[in-house]
């Protein structure tokens, strides 16, 4: 390359040249030749979460008296602009940098540094200006907050509540659709799909609580701790103020931290949250694993459901189709359970008055936002809305098993229940005929007493 595809840049280490066209300068250049490392960079969320906390600082500052009106207007436009994603591409700074996030929140200053500095016409300054008030230590933080919250509250409970409506209605559908109960994957007692289906719409919605629970603490900010919790260089108000025009901003109910020296030296919430994002992950997995079962066949497995037909499913058995969806939702949840170990050790290494795997934090904790938000719309979309109910399978199934003897327990006791059990078993026949021949019940009682409908309502007592 010639010359002119670079420029000089100085930082407090000295010179060096950076790529011509970056909005970045000298400490983003020095990141991006010291962590050549995994290619992975900070996800969009976070870098525009970043935009809007320098907005917000910008507009403290001057409401404070410490920027003058047009500096702050351009540091705003330019945060803002980088917020609304409209420079994604000059931050390329590694996931695995320094521990503070620090070469970030500088990628950051530099670009609207730059940015500013020629709306204003004018220079602006990426420390004395754009970071004025603020340290690595507490914008980063905040940043992982942020971004966690509007995620959470845009993509994943969006596509959570989705999810129930969609299974609630299957479950509505299928209200009076009796199957064989399974326990230990083995017949049991039977129960309505819609009942299944209705369990599965009740762990979701159990995951929605859990999450919004955990939202009580994650919107508290660490912004105005700046160094290590004490407010040095930041006036005492200024919290307060960065966090009335976040929450201006954003719309959302976000909160300053009452102890900034928590906030700064752990990272409970974010570990709180991948806890309950694990919780979730657990469940969907649950609910994939059950729509592989009842899919599997169709001749030689349970076959109660045909999910619909996405792609063909092997490259050399022709006609065969697979359970595409509830795989994919399966990997991004074994993604999301790995991603939660992670983010434990990470916040297991806040050391005295700092965390120091920031990055790692935000990506893990951002992916399986991102991931569990948009699996959970395919899932419902392309699997649960549209499978088909077999019903002739389910109701060969049911006839003949024999486990629906358990009703009888009462009236002939659990020994006797059991011999019918195995003779039916034996012989293939329906329990009611062999219950008929090994007891005194006449055919009105036994099929009074063994209806697999009656027996989803908890039987009949006597």
């Amino acid at each position: 390359m010639t010359d002119s595809n670079f420029r000089t840049e100085k930082d407090s280490m000295g010179e060096l040249n950076v790529p011509a066209d970056a909005l970045y300068g000298a400490q983003t250049q020095r990141a991006v030749e010291n962590f050549p490392i995994s290619g992975l960079t900070l996800p969009n969320p976070f870098i525009h979460a970043l935009g809007l906390i320098k907005a917000a600082c910008a507009r403290a500052n001057a409401e404070l008296g410490l920027l003058d009106k047009d500096t702050e207007s351009a540091i705003c436009k330019a945060s803002l602009s980088v917020a609304g994603g409209e420079y994604d591409a000059h931050f390329p700074v590694d996931v695995f940098q320094t521990g503070s996030g620090t070469s970030t929140n500088m990628n950051v200053n530099e670009v609207i540094s730059r940015l500013a500095s020629s709306l204003a016409d004018q220079p602006v300054h990426p420390n004395d200006h754009v970071n004025m008030s603020q340290s690595s230590n507490d914008v980063i933080p905040t940043a992982i907050h942020v971004s966690a919250c509007l995620q959470i509250e845009q993509a994943l409970k969006p596509a959570l509540v989705h999810l129930v409506k969609v299974l609630r209605e299957k479950a509505s559908q299928n209200h009076a659709q009796v199957k064989t109960g399974r326990t230990h994957l083995m017949d049991a007692m039977p129960v309505t799909l819609g009942q299944e289906i209705d369990a599965w719409a009740q762990q979701v919605e159990y995951g929605i609580e859990r999450i919004e629970h955990t939202m009580q603490r994650l919107r508290q900010l660490a912004q105005g701790g700046t160094a290590v919790g004490s407010g040095i260089n930041a006036a005492p108000e200024f919290a307060d103020r960065v966090v009335q025009q976040l929450v201006e901003l954003t719309g959302y109910p976000f909160e300053s931290k009452p102890d900034k020296f928590e906030g700064l030296a752990c990272q409970d919430g974010a570990v709180e949250l991948s806890g309950q994002l694990k919780t979730l992950a657990v469940s969907l997995m649950k609910i994939s694993n059950d729509l592989r079962w009842m899919n599997s066949g169709p001749l030689a497995g349970l076959g109660e459901i045909s999910l619909p037909s996405l792609q063909p499913g092997s490259s050399i058995m022709p006609g065969k189709v697979n359970p595409v969806i509830p795989e994919a939702m399966s990997m991004v949840c074994a993604q999301v359970i790995g991603n939660d170990v992670t983010i434990m050790v990470a916040g297991q290494s806040g050391n005295f008055q700092l965390n120091v795997m920031l990055p790692v934090i935000a990506h893990n904790l951002l992916q399986s936002i991102e991931l569990l938000a948009n699996a959970t719309r395919v899932l419902a979309d392309k699997a649960i809305e549209g499978f088909k109910v077999n019903e002739d399978a389910l109701q060969d199934a049911l006839s003949k098993n024999p486990i629906l003897v358990t009703a009888l327990n009462r009236i002939v006791g659990y020994e006797k229940g059991a011999a019918i059990a195995k003779a039916a078993y034996a012989s293939g026949r329906p329990v009611l005929e062999v219950a008929k021949e090994m007891t005194d019940l006449d055919e009105a009682q036994l099929e009074r007493l063994l209806d697999p409908a009656q027996l989803t309502r908890g039987g009949i007592q006597e």
